[in-house]
């Protein structure tokens, strides 16, 4: 009821209706998968570097269906955000405008549920760029990998320690991991393992 009540107000805010798809009824069985690069772990005052998502129809990864963009910082990017990432300000020297990967960004996730790991974070980075734009937060379905994951272990491991690191939960799920560390592999990968945890059967 209250996810109800809040789409109502949420769809209400809304000031460009260039946007109410976001509010059309999702296709069946299809999800969004993204993550952030970005310089820093503070949305208030950090900035996207990179968008990478790919489509999940029901137990398949759709790499036919991706999105892959970089953005021109505002800021040079400092030591220790590169040594995460490995994007260089070089890297990004022809990166587009922040404002232009947003709007396609939203064109291709739509009403799609959205699955990511540490969801909550690259949440409120995109939400930090679309707010402006549209009046409100996206109001897509999430769903975060680390939760499902919990979820299921607690059940067999009562009291226990649960251990939510990525590369952990990658190794004990028996994922491949994928080579080069960027937005689109790691939603790559984190797609992987909310297909492995919802559709167990079919794996």
């Amino acid at each position: 009821m209250f996810e109800k009540i809040k789409r109502h107000f949420a769809r209400k805010n809304l000031k460009d209706e260039a946007y109410a798809y976001l509010f059309d009824a999702p296709i069946a069985g299809e999800y969004v998968c993204f993550d952030c690069e970005t310089t820093g772990l503070d949305p208030k005052v950090d900035d996207i570097i990179s968008i990478g998502a790919v489509k999940i129809k029901e137990n398949k990864i759709l790499m036919s269906q991706k999105f892959e963009r970089f953005v021109k910082p505002e800021k040079k990017l400092d030591a220790t955000s590169i040594q995460i990432h490995q994007i260089r300000t070089c890297d990004l020297a022809h990166g587009e405008d922040i404002d232009d990967v947003i709007k396609d960004f939203l064109a291709f996730i739509g009403s799609s549920p959205l699955v990511g790991y540490y969801l909550e974070f690259d949440m409120a980075m995109v939400n930090k760029y679309i707010k402006p734009r549209i009046g409100i937060n996206l109001p897509n379905k999430q769903y975060e990998v680390s939760a499902i994951y919990h979820d299921k272990k607690i059940q067999r491991i009562p009291q226990g320690h649960i251990d939510l690191r990525f590369n952990t939960i990658m190794e004990d799920l028996n994922l491949p991991f994928m080579a080069k560390h960027d937005a689109l592999n790691d939603a790559v990968m984190t797609a992987m393992i909310f297909i492995k945890l919802s559709y167990p059967q079919k794996r």
